[in-house]
């Protein structure tokens, strides 16, 4: 004999009567905890630069590096305000450092990095070794070191902040200490971590200073810039990458940061390339040239015109296609290094 058919009645009192003992019935929330394929609430947003860049000169005048800890204007994504998250992992700003000032050493479980978008001659410490920083250079901030900015040219500095914190403070894993110091003695010449790791070489003995976080603190643009035209020269057009390179930590051949993965790429002039779609959703910062991403995202087509220092992101599992009939340079960071070592990445090249 078949049990009698429940009413909707009868549910919804099962579901108010457990309530107050904190349980809650899988079967109506299934499908969004377990969908048939990813569906990111990010939405697609560029940042003009030329429309960024008069809220950074206005920040300087209204609060000093010193005071602020850390000036910079955070990048939300417009589907995440209040988040303080460019994605639902990533965190993105754009830091302003004036001439004569410092921003106080300080250190933290985030992971960071630093992309130069504007001005030369600042520099940021880390772990008691200086690099001057140029526009396009990459650099690092391990989690746990002691770091501190400053400027010492005559021009602003600006860079984009990408760091992992929405991903830790996922895990409740958060911790920050401020230094006693407002600037860190610098204990080594500058360029000593790239003379002992940079040249495809190590020291006989001696492990990585920062465990999984590569030895080299500063990716310099020339050298990117070098090995991308090379490749360019040399090697077949990838038809949805143009030509694109990831950052290694020499030390291990994978990504520089445990949490967070960088690349740089290449799209030549008159480049129409094709469609993808990735997991990781990534933040890109224009270094050189313009074009054009389309992007395909759940609420319709998405067309963003950028041209040199703007930044847009590209969320997760979104379709985008590249077209630039000048020619450009992108930066971009992702969250790729979790997803692989998770083993849950998926990349999807359309045709």
């Amino acid at each position: 004999m078949n049990a009698p058919h429940p009413t909707a009645q009868q549910r919804q009192q099962l579901y108010q009567d457990m309530s107050p003992h904190n349980l809650t019935p899988l079967w109506e929330v299934l499908h969004a905890l377990v969908p048939t394929s990813p569906s990111s609430p990010c939405a697609p947003a560029l940042w003009k630069y030329e429309h960024v860049r008069p809220y950074l000169k206005r920040a300087g005048e209204v609060i000093t590096a010193e005071e602020a800890i850390r000036r910079v204007l955070i990048l939300e994504n417009p589907a995440l305000r209040g988040q303080s998250a460019i994605t639902q992992s990533l965190y993105a700003g754009l830091q302003l450092i004036l001439p004569g000032e410092i921003a106080p050493s300080h250190r933290h479980t985030q992971s960071a990095l630093r992309f130069i978008v504007e001005g030369s001659g600042a520099y940021t410490a880390v772990d008691g070794e200086r690099t001057t920083m140029h526009p396009g250079d990459f650099i690092i901030t391990p989690k746990w070191t002691w770091h501190d900015h400053g400027n010492e040219a005559s021009e602003p500095v600006v860079w984009l902040d990408g760091l992992d914190i929405p991903m830790i403070r996922f895990f409740d894993a958060g911790f920050a200490e401020n230094n006693t110091e407002k600037s860190q003695t610098v204990s080594r010449t500058e360029g000593s971590s790239f003379a002992r790791y940079g040249h495809n070489m190590a020291p006989v003995r001696g492990d990585a200073p920062f465990g999984g976080t590569s030895p080299i603190f500063n990716y310099p643009y020339a050298r990117s810039r070098e090995a991308l035209h090379q490749l360019e020269r040399d090697t077949p057009l990838d038809p949805w990458d143009g030509f694109k390179l990831r950052y290694v930590n020499p030390a291990t051949g994978g990504s520089p940061m445990p949490t967070l993965g960088t690349f740089m790429q290449r799209l030549p002039a008159g480049f129409e390339g094709k469609a993808s779609r990735q997991t990781d959703g990534a933040v890109y910062s224009v270094v050189e040239g313009a074009g054009t991403a389309y992007i395909e995202s759940p609420s319709g087509s998405v067309r963003f015109d950028f041209e040199a220092r703007d930044h847009f992101v590209v969320p997760s599992w979104q379709t985008v296609r590249f077209q630039s009939p000048s020619g450009c340079v992108l930066f971009s960071f992702s969250d790729r290094p979790v997803h692989q070592a998770l083993g849950i990445h998926q990349e999807e090249r359309l045709s």
